[in-house]
């Protein structure tokens, strides 16, 4: 809303620049903290972001890799994708686990409710243990992606990301959560 405060900014006015069927784009005219007048590019998420870690009974997990075009990179991550805000994020987790790896899990542990990109995004993400695996049929990727799923050693997988071959922050954020969790660490719901 024009003329609002949040925190020691001030927003004066707003400008929707750009909306597809994923993200809007926003340019606010700004008060900055210092008083001076500035601008402010928001880009706002339609979807929750929602990341899965798979273990199995040996400890292994499941990485997910794929080509991620803005980066012009392939990338390994744990299963992961968006949901409908209004929908109970781990419907949306289920359905990545089950689209990306042919899974379902029995258990389903929440470690965490995280921001991805809080400096120009609201995107926000929820982060699940998945244990009690079974394979319920092969992965059914959308038509977006061409997926490749590596069943791994949860520990090689944590390795991966504390050497920089996980560069996703979800899958980050998941990976060193799993770790805590597994040492008997646990979190306070939000």
């Amino acid at each position: 809303m024009p003329g609002e405060a949040r925190g020691p900014w001030r927003r004066l006015a707003s400008r929707l620049t750009y909306e597809n069927a994923w993200i809007r784009v926003r340019e606010d005219q700004v008060l900055r903290p210092d008083t001076q007048p500035g601008i402010y590019g928001v880009v706002e998420v339609k979807s929750i972001a929602t990341g899965v870690v798979p273990l199995d009974a040996e400890q292994h997990t499941y990485l997910v890799g794929q080509y991620r075009y803005p980066l012009d990179e392939y990338s390994w991550e744990i299963p992961e994708g968006g949901g409908a805000p209004e929908v109970d994020p781990r419907l949306a987790a289920e359905r990545e686990l089950r689209e990306e790896t042919g899974l379902v899990a029995g258990t389903w542990d929440f470690l965490a409710r995280v921001h991805l990109s809080n400096s120009i995004t609201d995107e926000v993400g929820f982060v699940y243990v998945a244990r009690d695996l079974r394979q319920a049929g092969p992965s059914t990727p959308e038509g977006t992606e061409e997926l490749e799923v590596r069943r791994l050693p949860f520990a090689e997988a944590l390795e991966m990301a504390l050497a920089g071959r996980i560069t996703d922050s979800l899958s980050v954020i998941g990976l060193l959560l799993t770790e805590r969790w597994l040492r008997g660490e646990r979190f306070q719901l939000p």
